[in-house]
């Protein structure tokens, strides 16, 4: 048996799902988060399948999640459908529930929130909704796990019954005529059962619904009588459909929502909104809380906690009991080398950081679960849409500083192709954890580990995202309206404990697993290019015998490459070229390149401040990066992405290097400060000059 869990985005419906079959999916407060439907079987029931269908606000084909949600009701035809509705904004949330209703399958409506409606003093009529509606209606809080079972119960069932009850007529006069016509036209061309909505669908003139089932005979045998109801009520028919709609849900809402707050009070959610979201304040609130977290996480208590990680668990009590394992055991000399210099020098480098990138995680968990984060998407689409562009690009984005790999597939919810492609291109800019781990060590090392620097580098992102998207937006390439931005503010409520804890465990999980999988094989081969000579023979990387290694020679290659950018060694070189593989590299290599000498031996100040700035902007991660080619149209937009990273992220790495040294640290005039000067106008002039005229062309990602 399938059970299809349907509703708005932000109504509670992922978390209802976790709660029906404890799956450990990410529940987020922006739509997007499920752009395919998810699966899980029902607690205590193996026989029954819930699929949590996309976030959606109707079935008309305008997004992505709402091709895929009607495909898969109206092809696949769930057993039955779980309608969760937000309790505090039903009426709003019924418009998709009156499209449900239409298609004839059996349907029970959750209306979630029930612990913010008590605690409001509001009453709903259950059972006069179930009067009107047609369905079972029953009242939960997913988020308190209250009535969820019995829900489940209720649709199983429901899905056992043949027979669906008569639904509502939402429709009136003439409108009303003239679907019951194509209802009779359609009768015994179609599935029965969805009768009324196909009717409703060839009156709105669908041309997706009409031509994929073959529906323009019918169309043309009423489309004077829809002409003529356009012509009556003055307006066309996919409007007059929703004009109607929503009358019928004002009467229903009337009729059976009573709250008892006074019209135009405000809120606790809205007072504090008109605080958070400000013109003038929400900037600055924003660039606080960001200052705080990395504070926390990466100066003080982060701090002490990795310093703790590194300098003893993974600089002494480890190393020690595995150097007296290996002698007790008689291992090989270059065995122990790899095991303690290699492995535990790259990998346990890696995991020492992990308690600030946890910290970072629980904040965000915070922000999210608490719903805060979904009005900072609020905020940079209000500045966004001044020079172009869309707060829908930001919801990658703000998904970008857990992990660039879901980034760039949360990017699959904008139907425009131009800002798709660009927002893919632009996201990995935002510091992912693993950029927090280099940012961490930089800041410790050469800028006393003032908060500052991590606070800097976030907003610095931001800050490339958008000059970068304003050029872009002026080239033909991506020259295009801006696509529109909805999204439902949740109420603000305490974060859940549980969920917050399972969003961090999920995140982290994910960095130990990759330190476990790719971080560990690529320590090992850069602990055995750093061991061996091109004759394979075995020399101690501590030595003076490392100038003829492998890896050395290949530094030496590509270092002249990175000398305008303040590291021209083999070691900033060779640390470069291996975080391309992870990010989380970017640190460890350079940590076990430098042995005893420090991280200091290899860079000067603005030397490690140019490769934080080159890892942050050029290509992320493998995975990453094969996720931009996926998910780009073609192999040339997905090449073309990454060779934008890479000119962007040595750009910005030579500007800052050769105009900070000149002008922070006494260096001289040079014909390098020169270029450095003439690339920042240019890219000045690529933001600010006129954008490309010629026609705008829209298009649409369909499924």
């Amino acid at each position: 048996m399938k059970i299809a869990l349907a509703g708005n985005p932000n109504s509670g419906k992922t978390t209802l799902f976790n709660d029906l079959t404890g799956s450990a999916q990410y529940v987020g407060n922006w739509p997007g988060v499920t752009v395919e439907k998810k699966d899980g079987k029902l607690k205590g029931h193996n026989d029954v399948t819930i699929q949590d269908l996309p976030g959606i606000y109707s079935l008309s084909p305008y997004t992505l999640e709402e091709v895929v949600s009607r495909r898969y009701l109206v092809n696949d035809q769930p057993d039955a459908i779980i309608n969760i509705i937000d309790g505090t904004n039903i009426e709003r949330n019924l418009y998709l529930t009156t499209q449900l209703l239409e298609l004839g399958l059996p349907m029970v409506v959750a209306v979630n929130m029930l612990d913010l409606i008590e605690k409001n003093g509001d009453q709903i009529d259950l059972k006069g909704l179930e009067k009107r509606l047609g369905c079972k209606v029953v009242a939960i809080s997913a988020l308190k796990g209250r009535g969820s079972h019995d829900l489940a119960a209720l649709a199983i069932s429901e899905a056992k019954k043949k027979h669906v009850p008569a639904r509502p007529d939402v429709f009136e006069d003439d409108t009303l005529n003239v679907i019951k016509e194509i209802e009779k036209a359609l009768s015994g061309q179609i599935d029965e059962r969805m009768v009324k909505w196909f009717a409703v669908k060839v009156f709105e003139r669908d041309e997706k619904v009409i031509e994929e089932n073959s529906l323009q005979s019918i169309y043309a045998q009423f489309k004077d009588s829809i002409q003529n109801v356009e012509k009556a009520e003055d307006d066309d028919a996919e409007s007059i459909i929703t004009a109607q709609r929503y009358s019928f849900i004002a009467q229903v809402v009337d009729e059976n929502y009573h709250s008892a707050r006074a019209h135009g009070t405000l809120t606790l959610s809205d007072k504090i909104d008109k605080i958070v979201t400000n013109r003038i304040l929400a900037l600055p609130i924003f660039a606080v809380i960001i200052f705080v977290m990395y504070y926390i996480s990466v100066t003080t208590v982060g701090t002490w906690m990795t310093d703790w990680t590194n300098d003893v668990l993974f600089g002494e009590i480890v190393p020690n009991a595995l150097t007296a394992l290996c002698q007790n055991l008689h291992v090989a000399s270059w065995l122990q080398h790899l095991l303690i210099d290699g492995i535990v020098g790259g990998v346990g480098t890696v995991l020492g950081f992990v308690p600030q990138i946890l910290l970072v995680f629980l904040f965000l968990a915070i922000l999210e679960d608490c719903g805060y984060m979904s009005r900072v998407a609020f905020i940079m689409d209000r500045i966004l849409r001044k020079f172009g562009l869309s707060g829908k690009s930001f919801i990658p984005i703000l998904i970008g500083s857990g992990c660039g790999v879901p980034a760039i597939m949360a990017t699959r919810t904008i139907e425009n192709v131009e800002d798709r492609r660009m927002t893919i291109m632009l996201a990995t800019f935002i510091p992912c954890a693993a950029k927090t781990e280099l940012i961490a060590m930089v800041s410790s090392v050469f800028f006393h580990g003032s908060a500052w620097v991590a606070t800097s580098m976030y907003f610095l992102g931001i800050l490339i995202i958008v000059l970068s998207g304003i050029a872009l937006k002026k080239t033909r390439w991506f020259n295009s309206e801006t696509a529109p931005f909805v999204m439902e503010l949740p109420a603000y409520h305490l974060p859940q404990p549980k969920t917050v804890l399972l969003r961090v465990v999920e995140r982290g999980k994910h960095f130990i697993v990759k330190a476990g999988t790719i971080i560990f094989a690529v320590s090992v081969i850069v602990w055995f290019l750093m061991s061996y000579t091109w004759s394979f023979q075995y020399i101690d990387p501590e030595s003076a015998q490392i100038s003829h290694s492998i890896l050395r020679s290949i530094g030496e290659l590509i270092a002249p490459i990175f000398a305008p950018l303040g590291f021209g060694n083999w070691q900033g070189g060779v640390s470069v070229l291996v975080a391309l593989s992870a990010k989380e590299l970017s640190a460890s290599t350079v940590q076990v390149l430098a042995g005893k000498a420090g991280v200091a031996s290899i860079f000067t100040a603005m030397g490690g401040f140019s490769y934080m700035l080159l890892n942050l902007f050029n290509p992320p991660c493998i995975a990453a990066m094969s996720t931009i080619m996926r998910e780009m149209d073609t192999k040339f937009w997905g090449y073309f992405a990454i060779g934008y990273q890479l000119v962007l992220g040595y750009v910005v790495a030579f500007i800052g290097y050769q105009l900070g040294t000149w002008l922070f640290f006494g260096g001289s005039f040079t014909a390098m400060t020169l270029i450095a000067l003439l690339i920042l106008a240019l890219a000045i002039f690529m933001v600010v000059r006129p954008g490309y005229k010629g026609k705008v062309n829209t298009q649409t990602v369909t499924a």
